[in-house]
């Protein structure tokens, strides 16, 4: 027989291993107001929709569940639904009853909206592949005009009144835009004054606040600046974050208090990056709105990127012994990276041809004239200049070597790249932006042939050709090079040896 003391160890772990992030803040006096992921359920108990998503091929839609209660998403029912099409998470539903649910957000002070109906965009649903405990879910990968947002919300601080929030974003995803923020914002999305958001940020804010090192850093974003301290310098208690996945913190309460905390999400516990007095000038009291906002700034500032995979705001000013269960819980969850290509290999050290599959194109292969990239005809009889424009040194992809960048044969050391969405060759000048943007990541292709060759840093989007020059397009977008009509065979191209 067991004795007592045994018995309850076995007990509490088991109500530890059972308990989520919002079941540990709710047992700490700071319940969860707002609960978002994509990845998991955040409480013990929660078996509801976490996530919607719609295709592109009808535009039905579709809700995401956990595996069982309190589990990780079921991301089997995504593939099915999103199988031979794209997908976009249209909603990401609040798990805590609050209805705070969060959408695709309308235009704001500083940026109108990217998509047709001048809101911005949303995330590609298949964009940033992860597994919890060996199940596979899927994160909310933001590129540069993709936003969410819920002005009408139930629960959320406003005023002076305490708050906690937590996120876990992806370490390796981030720029220096503005603003990859989550958290609490204007109800108006335009510049309401200093102290009337207070949001996590994830990236290179450079120009305000900063950590040690050359970032990226976990800062908060108040309005009208970053900060990880009482004023706009370098924080060396705040390093450069370097793990794959980061857990990040922020919280405020009245008389004059506010933190910033971190950590590893794979490893380790929070560090307290600051506690203390809040910034002078304007940030004391807070004149918080209550509006919840995902990968843009409160005025819709929608220049920023980066990964969200769950978070939380609460009622309340959380201890930090509450946010050390719940990063040990996260810690638990075992959050990992997976394959981010799929379907027939393209192989880095290879020489290739890309030949269309729509009925009209199938003797079109991709090629360029001077720095364009367009679709032409192409035979073994034609002349090796041709054939060399059409022909494409497959290197490992500059920006994330899963994925490929393709170097033109006859211009060594130029690539295809997108800008302003359309395809070109472009020397490679080692930025950041210039590798993102040339780099391609592939899947099976949509048209069932071939390969769909999609964008690293904007990955709604995919090689398509359109009136025989080629694009970075996305299935239904605001461009006429978006068009529906045809979509999945003129972005699905046949992988064949290069012809010279």
């Amino acid at each position: 027989m067991f004795p007592f003391s045994s018995l309850l160890a076995l007990w509490l772990a088991a109500t530890l291993v059972a308990a989520g992030p919002c079941d540990i803040y709710a047992s700490g006096g700071t319940p969860c107001v707002a609960a978002h992921s994509t990845t998991r359920a955040l409480f013990n108990a929660y078996s509801g929709p976490l996530y919607q998503v719609q295709r592109g091929s009808d535009s039905a839609t579709r809700d995401i569940l956990p595996l069982s209660a309190g589990g990780v998403a079921n991301a089997a029912t995504q593939e099915s639904f999103c199988a031979g099409t794209t997908c976009l998470i249209h909603i990401i539903y609040d798990q805590s009853g609050r209805s705070n649910h969060l959408s695709k957000a309308p235009p704001g002070g500083n940026a109108a909206g990217t998509d047709p109906g001048g809101f911005d965009n949303e995330a590609a649903a298949d964009a940033a592949p992860v597994t919890l405990n060996g199940h596979k879910a899927y994160g909310v990968f933001v590129a540069p005009g993709t936003g969410y947002r819920n002005d009408a919300t139930n629960g959320i601080a406003v005023g002076d009144a305490a708050e906690g929030m937590y996120a876990v974003f992806d370490g390796t995803h981030y720029n220096d835009g503005c603003c990859f923020d989550y958290g609490n914002a204007e109800t108006s999305s335009t510049d309401t004054g200093k102290g009337h958001m207070e949001t996590i940020y994830f990236g290179l804010g450079t120009g305000f606040a900063t950590g040690a090192g050359s970032g990226p850093w976990v800062l908060a974003d108040l309005e009208q600046g970053l900060f990880t301290g009482p004023d706009k310098s370098v924080n060396p208690n705040n390093p450069t974050v370097t793990s794959r996945f980061v857990t990040a913190v922020v919280k405020g309460e009245p008389g004059n208090h506010w933190s910033v905390r971190g950590g590893n999400s794979n490893a380790g516990s929070l560090a307290t990056y600051y506690s203390g007095v809040r910034p002078s000038g304007g940030y004391n009291p807070m004149n918080k709105e209550g509006s919840i906002i995902l990968g843009i700034g409160g005025d819709n500032s929608n220049r920023a990127q980066g990964t969200f995979y769950e978070g939380v705001m609460t009622s309340g000013y959380p201890s930090d012994a509450t946010e050390n269960s719940v990063q040990a819980d996260i810690v638990a969850a075992r959050y990992s990276a997976t394959n981010i290509t799929s379907g027939p290999a393209i192989r880095p050290g290879s020489t290739v041809s890309l030949r269309a599959t729509t009925a009209c194109c199938t003797t079109r292969y991709i090629a360029h004239s001077g720095t364009t990239v367009n679709t032409q005809v192409v035979t073994s009889g034609d002349s090796a200049a041709l054939k060399l424009s059409a022909s494409w040194n497959v290197v490992a992809g500059l920006a994330n070597s899963e994925c490929v960048s393709f170097e033109s044969r006859d211009t060594p050391g130029n690539f295809i790249r997108h800008a302003s969405f359309q395809l070109r060759i472009s020397p490679n000048d080692n930025s950041k932006l210039f590798r993102e943007d040339a780099t391609w990541c592939y899947k099976a292709g949509l048209n069932g042939q071939g390969n769909t060759i999609r964008s690293f840093n904007y990955p709604a989007h995919y090689f398509r050709h359109y009136n025989a020059l080629m694009y970075a397009s996305s299935n239904g977008g605001a461009n006429t090079f978006d068009a529906k009509t045809s979509f999945n065979d003129d972005a699905s191209f046949v992988v064949v040896p290069a012809f010279a």
